[in-house]
C-alpha cells in the first residue's frame, strides 16, 4: 500500500497525496502537462521525482500519474 503522506517531490516539499490532488484538480493526463502546470510546482529543480524517484524506490511522478489514470489512487 502506498503511504500517501510520503514526500515525493523533495525540492518542493510535496507529498504523494498533494501531488495526486493536483493531478485530479487540474485534469492532468501527461507528465509534460504535470511539469508545466502552474497550480503546484513540482519536478522543476532536482528532477529526481520525475521518473526514477528521489529514493530510487519506484515512487515517481510518472508512476502516480499512471495510477491516477487507472483510478487506483
Amino acid at each position: 500500500m502506498i503511504d500517501r503522506d510520503q514526500t515525493l517531490c523533495y525540492c518542493n516539499n510535496l507529498s504523494i497525496e498533494e501531488i495526486v490532488t493536483c493531478i485530479k484538480e487540474y485534469h492532468i493526463d501527461t507528465l509534460d502537462e504535470l511539469l508545466e502546470q502552474d497550480g503546484c510546482r513540482m519536478g522543476d529543480k532536482c528532477e529526481l521525482c520525475r521518473e526514477e524517484g528521489y529514493n530510487n524506490d519506484g515512487y515517481s511522478l510518472a508512476m502516480l500519474l499512471a495510477l491516477v489514470k487507472q483510478k487506483r489512487l
